[in-house]
Protein backbone atom coordinates (compact mmCIF):
# COMPACT_ATOMS: atom_id res chain seq x y z
CA UNK A 1 0.00 0.00 0.00
CA UNK A 2 1.37 3.45 -1.08
CA UNK A 3 2.17 6.30 1.44
CA UNK A 4 -1.28 8.00 0.00
CA UNK A 5 -3.47 5.03 0.23
CA UNK A 6 -2.14 4.32 3.91
CA UNK A 7 -3.43 7.92 4.90
CA UNK A 8 -6.57 7.69 3.37
CA UNK A 9 -6.69 4.43 5.38
CA UNK A 10 -6.27 6.07 8.48
CA UNK A 11 -8.11 8.87 8.21
CA UNK A 12 -10.95 6.61 6.79
CA UNK A 13 -10.79 4.17 10.18
CA UNK A 14 -12.58 5.97 12.86
CA UNK A 15 -15.60 6.41 10.30
CA UNK A 16 -15.43 2.76 10.00
CA UNK A 17 -15.39 1.78 13.82
CA UNK A 18 -18.39 3.79 14.27
CA UNK A 19 -20.52 2.64 11.43
CA UNK A 20 -19.45 -1.77 12.53
CA UNK A 21 -19.85 -0.74 16.10
CA UNK A 22 -23.47 1.22 15.48
CA UNK A 23 -24.12 -2.70 13.21
CA UNK A 24 -23.00 -4.53 16.23
CA UNK A 25 -24.54 -3.07 18.93
CA UNK A 26 -20.94 -2.98 21.02
CA UNK A 27 -17.29 -1.89 21.10
CA UNK A 28 -15.54 -5.03 20.87
CA UNK A 29 -18.16 -7.04 17.97
CA UNK A 30 -17.59 -3.70 16.29
CA UNK A 31 -14.25 -3.54 16.25
CA UNK A 32 -13.38 -7.21 15.57
CA UNK A 33 -15.91 -6.94 12.22
CA UNK A 34 -13.50 -3.93 11.37
CA UNK A 35 -10.67 -5.93 11.70
CA UNK A 36 -12.16 -8.85 9.50
CA UNK A 37 -12.92 -6.10 7.05
CA UNK A 38 -9.36 -5.33 6.70
CA UNK A 39 -8.20 -8.65 6.12
CA UNK A 40 -11.14 -8.38 3.20
CA UNK A 41 -9.78 -5.45 2.01
CA UNK A 42 -6.94 -6.19 -0.58
CA UNK A 43 -9.36 -8.37 -2.30
CA UNK A 44 -12.14 -6.62 -2.12
CA UNK A 45 -13.50 -6.23 -6.10
CA UNK A 46 -14.40 -2.50 -6.84
CA UNK A 47 -15.00 -2.25 -10.33
CA UNK A 48 -16.55 1.24 -9.61
CA UNK A 49 -12.91 2.57 -7.70
CA UNK A 50 -14.98 4.07 -4.86
CA UNK A 51 -12.36 5.12 -2.52
CA UNK A 52 -11.23 3.33 0.67
CA UNK A 53 -13.73 4.30 2.83
CA UNK A 54 -16.62 3.37 0.83
CA UNK A 55 -14.79 0.16 0.33
CA UNK A 56 -14.65 -0.42 4.09
CA UNK A 57 -18.13 0.26 4.08
CA UNK A 58 -18.64 -2.17 1.58
CA UNK A 59 -16.43 -4.43 3.33
CA UNK A 60 -18.16 -4.87 6.44
CA UNK A 61 -21.63 -5.19 5.41
CA UNK A 62 -20.45 -8.08 3.47
CA UNK A 63 -19.03 -9.59 6.59
CA UNK A 64 -22.21 -8.55 8.48
CA UNK A 65 -24.37 -10.00 6.49
CA UNK A 66 -22.59 -13.25 5.89
CA UNK A 67 -22.10 -13.74 10.22
CA UNK A 68 -26.20 -13.04 9.99
CA UNK A 69 -27.42 -15.20 7.47
CA UNK A 70 -30.98 -16.42 8.07
CA UNK A 71 -34.26 -15.43 9.03
CA UNK A 72 -35.03 -13.50 12.13
CA UNK A 73 -38.66 -12.96 12.02
CA UNK A 74 -38.92 -10.29 14.82
CA UNK A 75 -36.49 -7.86 13.14
CA UNK A 76 -38.33 -4.55 12.57
CA UNK A 77 -35.47 -3.47 9.90
CA UNK A 78 -34.24 -6.12 7.57
CA UNK A 79 -30.16 -6.08 7.25
CA UNK A 80 -30.37 -3.96 4.11
CA UNK A 81 -32.69 -1.20 5.39
CA UNK A 82 -30.04 -1.11 8.59
CA UNK A 83 -27.14 -0.36 6.18
CA UNK A 84 -28.73 1.84 3.82
CA UNK A 85 -30.14 4.01 7.03
CA UNK A 86 -26.80 3.94 9.09
CA UNK A 87 -24.40 4.92 5.77
CA UNK A 88 -27.14 7.76 4.74
CA UNK A 89 -27.77 9.01 8.11
CA UNK A 90 -24.87 8.33 10.50
CA UNK A 91 -22.03 8.08 8.09
CA UNK A 92 -23.64 10.99 6.05
CA UNK A 93 -22.56 8.73 2.79
CA UNK A 94 -24.29 9.98 -0.67
CA UNK A 95 -27.25 7.95 -2.09
CA UNK A 96 -24.84 6.73 -5.00
CA UNK A 97 -22.16 6.01 -3.18
CA UNK A 98 -24.50 3.85 -1.55
CA UNK A 99 -25.75 2.67 -4.34
CA UNK A 100 -22.45 1.39 -5.37
CA UNK A 101 -21.61 0.07 -1.79
CA UNK A 102 -24.41 -2.35 -1.49
CA UNK A 103 -24.55 -2.74 -5.25
CA UNK A 104 -28.09 -1.76 -6.06
CA UNK A 105 -29.59 0.84 -7.83
CA UNK A 106 -30.33 4.36 -6.35
CA UNK A 107 -34.12 3.41 -6.86
CA UNK A 108 -33.09 0.65 -4.92
CA UNK A 109 -31.86 2.33 -1.75
CA UNK A 110 -34.43 4.99 -1.93
CA UNK A 111 -37.51 1.87 -1.96
CA UNK A 112 -35.48 0.89 1.23
CA UNK A 113 -35.72 4.23 2.59
CA UNK A 114 -39.31 4.70 2.26
CA UNK A 115 -39.96 1.17 4.03
CA UNK A 116 -37.17 1.74 6.78
CA UNK A 117 -38.60 4.70 7.99
CA UNK A 118 -41.97 3.13 8.28
CA UNK A 119 -40.24 0.44 9.90
CA UNK A 120 -38.72 2.72 12.17
CA UNK A 121 -42.10 4.47 12.88
CA UNK A 122 -43.20 1.66 14.69
CA UNK A 123 -40.60 0.55 16.95
CA UNK A 124 -41.92 1.19 20.64
CA UNK A 125 -41.05 4.56 22.49
CA UNK A 126 -38.55 4.65 25.42
CA UNK A 127 -38.04 7.51 27.81
CA UNK A 128 -34.81 9.51 27.16
CA UNK A 129 -32.60 11.53 29.61
CA UNK A 130 -30.99 14.34 27.54
CA UNK A 131 -27.40 15.44 29.28
CA UNK A 132 -26.49 18.94 27.48
CA UNK A 133 -25.25 22.12 28.72
CA UNK A 134 -26.15 24.25 26.48
CA UNK A 135 -30.05 24.92 27.21
CA UNK A 136 -30.93 26.48 23.44
CA UNK A 137 -29.22 23.16 21.98
CA UNK A 138 -30.63 20.72 24.59
CA UNK A 139 -34.19 22.20 23.55
CA UNK A 140 -33.61 21.07 20.16
CA UNK A 141 -32.50 18.28 20.80
CA UNK A 142 -35.76 17.44 23.07
CA UNK A 143 -37.46 18.64 19.48
CA UNK A 144 -35.64 15.99 17.81
CA UNK A 145 -36.69 13.24 20.39
CA UNK A 146 -40.06 13.93 20.47
CA UNK A 147 -40.10 13.80 16.56
CA UNK A 148 -38.71 10.27 16.97
CA UNK A 149 -41.66 9.44 19.39
CA UNK A 150 -39.81 9.01 22.92
CA UNK A 151 -40.71 10.31 26.02
CA UNK A 152 -38.08 12.96 27.98
CA UNK A 153 -37.15 11.44 31.18
CA UNK A 154 -35.71 14.38 31.83
CA UNK A 155 -32.76 16.98 30.97
CA UNK A 156 -29.42 17.21 33.06
CA UNK A 157 -27.01 20.47 32.17
CA UNK A 158 -24.56 19.34 34.58
CA UNK A 159 -22.95 15.60 35.98
CA UNK A 160 -24.57 15.96 39.00
CA UNK A 161 -28.30 16.57 37.55
CA UNK A 162 -27.79 13.77 35.09
CA UNK A 163 -26.67 11.41 37.98
CA UNK A 164 -29.83 12.48 39.84
CA UNK A 165 -32.25 12.23 37.08
CA UNK A 166 -31.53 9.26 36.08
CA UNK A 167 -31.49 7.83 39.67
CA UNK A 168 -34.99 8.79 39.66
CA UNK A 169 -36.39 8.18 36.48
CA UNK A 170 -34.73 4.69 35.26
CA UNK A 171 -34.80 6.42 31.59
CA UNK A 172 -35.08 3.81 28.98
CA UNK A 173 -31.85 5.81 27.11
CA UNK A 174 -29.22 8.03 27.68
CA UNK A 175 -28.50 10.79 25.01
CA UNK A 176 -25.26 12.75 26.13
CA UNK A 177 -22.99 15.28 25.21
CA UNK A 178 -19.67 14.82 25.74
CA UNK A 179 -18.26 18.40 26.91
CA UNK A 180 -20.74 19.71 29.62
CA UNK A 181 -18.35 22.93 30.17
CA UNK A 182 -17.88 24.00 33.56
CA UNK A 183 -20.83 21.05 34.72
CA UNK A 184 -18.14 18.18 34.26
CA UNK A 185 -18.09 15.49 31.60
CA UNK A 186 -20.73 13.58 29.70
CA UNK A 187 -18.64 10.11 29.77
CA UNK A 188 -18.14 10.47 33.60
CA UNK A 189 -21.73 11.49 33.90
CA UNK A 190 -22.51 7.92 32.16
CA UNK A 191 -19.87 6.41 34.20
CA UNK A 192 -21.85 7.19 37.52
CA UNK A 193 -24.85 6.20 35.77
CA UNK A 194 -23.84 2.88 34.94
CA UNK A 195 -22.76 1.99 38.51
CA UNK A 196 -26.62 1.91 39.08
CA UNK A 197 -28.15 1.61 36.36
CA UNK A 198 -27.98 0.03 32.93
CA UNK A 199 -29.19 1.83 29.58
CA UNK A 200 -28.06 1.78 26.60
CA UNK A 201 -25.98 4.97 25.38
CA UNK A 202 -25.67 7.41 22.32
CA UNK A 203 -23.22 9.88 22.94
CA UNK A 204 -23.14 13.36 21.10
CA UNK A 205 -20.20 14.97 20.01
CA UNK A 206 -19.04 18.15 16.82
CA UNK A 207 -15.76 15.42 16.71
CA UNK A 208 -16.56 11.96 16.65
CA UNK A 209 -13.28 10.99 15.40
CA UNK A 210 -11.65 12.20 18.28
CA UNK A 211 -13.66 9.18 20.19
CA UNK A 212 -12.08 6.75 18.09
CA UNK A 213 -8.34 6.50 18.29
CA UNK A 214 -8.62 3.06 19.76
CA UNK A 215 -6.11 4.10 22.62
CA UNK A 216 -9.31 3.99 25.22
CA UNK A 217 -12.14 3.01 26.53
CA UNK A 218 -15.16 3.97 23.63
CA UNK A 219 -18.47 4.57 23.52
CA UNK A 220 -20.34 1.91 21.10
CA UNK A 221 -22.70 4.80 19.69
CA UNK A 222 -22.09 8.18 18.60
CA UNK A 223 -23.58 10.48 16.11
CA UNK A 224 -22.05 13.96 14.78
CA UNK A 225 -23.55 17.09 16.40
CA UNK A 226 -25.38 18.60 14.68
CA UNK A 227 -27.53 15.64 13.72
CA UNK A 228 -31.24 14.76 11.78
CA UNK A 229 -34.37 13.17 13.20
CA UNK A 230 -33.22 10.21 11.16
CA UNK A 231 -30.21 9.83 12.49
CA UNK A 232 -31.50 9.70 16.24
CA UNK A 233 -33.81 7.22 15.30
CA UNK A 234 -31.58 4.18 13.39
CA UNK A 235 -29.00 4.70 16.00
CA UNK A 236 -32.03 4.85 18.91
CA UNK A 237 -33.09 1.62 17.24
CA UNK A 238 -29.72 0.20 17.09
CA UNK A 239 -28.59 1.11 20.22
CA UNK A 240 -32.13 -0.41 21.81
CA UNK A 241 -31.60 -3.55 19.85
CA UNK A 242 -28.46 -4.05 20.76
CA UNK A 243 -27.66 -4.96 16.78
CA UNK A 244 -29.38 -7.92 14.96
CA UNK A 245 -28.24 -10.48 17.40
CA UNK A 246 -29.94 -9.17 20.58
CA UNK A 247 -33.46 -9.33 18.48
Amino acid sequence: MVDAERQDLIRALPFARRFARALEGNQKQGDQLVAHALKNLATLKDGHNIGIRYRLYRAITERFQQANEGPHTSVTLTLTQRFVLLLTSLEEVPLSAVALILDKSEQDILEDITRANDGLRSVAETSVLIIEDEPIIAMDIQDVVQQCGHRIAGVAYNEADAVRIAKETRPGLILADINLGGGGDGMHAVGRIMKDHQAPVIFVTAYPERLLTGEQEEPSFIITKPFEPTTLAITTYQAVTGGVKAI
